[in-house]
């Protein structure tokens, strides 16, 4: 499955995790050992690193209305001084927030009330305001199949999705452990530093996104861990790629002014 909901406040770590979710056995089943001890599951093979076939991708375009422009640099400018009160006037009052399957919104709430929670725009940690800044930089959009006038960013390229699952089955990988560049020809460098070698490009394909345990990026994670296809290991800044089925947040057009339509993801119950 290439379209997991992950999270675009932390899109690089997210692209790391596979989440399991095990069921727990019911109290009849533990008060009533089976007869037969039933077989070990065989182990999953580790990931293979090394070279991989790329899977091209079409990044989608900039949406084409100097009004949406101007809304963004709007909403750059409120996330940067973490205005509440003026991002409220660029809330519609519908706002929904779907982090699954269906609109959790609280309809007796204010729609500033509900991005709020969905953003974590009241945290201390400063991290829903920093990725309210990151949308609005994002120009390109999608349309929202289940609302009509209604666009998500980012959007999400096009790609062969039969044959990201063989490269997945390939390399013994899961959706989340790939992302896509922003860009054609991001540099790829020796270390997570900024005047380190290059090493290889990144072309317009799926990318292998690798876990990263170092004292550096546990501080700060301004770099990602890549492999490239050609099997190169290097590092990319962390905001050149994202994650296939990443958040998004949602935009439509009131008149001649655009608003935060709603947002796709978050946590439910932080």
């Amino acid at each position: 499955m290439w379209h997991p909901r992950l999270s675009s406040t932390h899109f690089v770590a997210a692209a790391l995790v596979i989440a399991g979710v095990f069921a727990p056995m019911s109290a009849i089943a533990q008060a009533q050992p089976p007869a037969q001890a039933p077989a070990q599951a065989p182990a999953q093979p580790p990931p293979v690193l090394g070279p991989y076939k790329p899977v091209a991708i079409k990044l989608p375009p900039a949406i084409n209305d100097p009004s949406f422009d101007t809304f963004r640099k709007q909403l750059a400018e409120v996330a940067k001084n973490k205005d509440r009160a003026a991002l409220a006037r660029l809330v519609a009052g519908n706002f929904f927030w779907v982090p699954e399957d269906k609109d959790i919104a609280d309809k007796s709430k204010s729609a500033i009330d509900n991005l709020s929670k969905a953003l974590s725009l009241d945290g201390t940690d400063g991290f829903g305001w920093e990725a309210l800044a990151a949308y609005a930089a994002e120009g390109t959009v999608m349309a929202d199949p289940q609302r009509k006038g209604v666009f998500c960013a980012p959007a999400e390229p096009i790609f062969d999705e039969r044959a990201a699952d063989e490269l997945a089955n390939v390399t013994h990988t899961d959706a989340a452990d790939w992302a896509f560049p922003v860009r054609d020809g991001i540099e790829v460098r020796a270390a997570a530093k900024q005047d380190a070698a290059v090493v290889d490009t990144l072309g317009l394909y799926l990318v292998r996104v690798l876990p990263d345990d170092s004292p550096a990026n546990a501080v700060l994670a301004t770099f990602a861990k890549v492999l490239t296809a050609a099997g190169k290991v290097g590092y990319v800044p962390v905001d050149t790629i994202l994650p296939i089925g990443g958040e998004q947040l949602c935009y439509l057009k009131d008149g001649s002014a655009w608003k935060i339509a709603g947002f796709l993801g978050g946590e439910p119950n932080h």
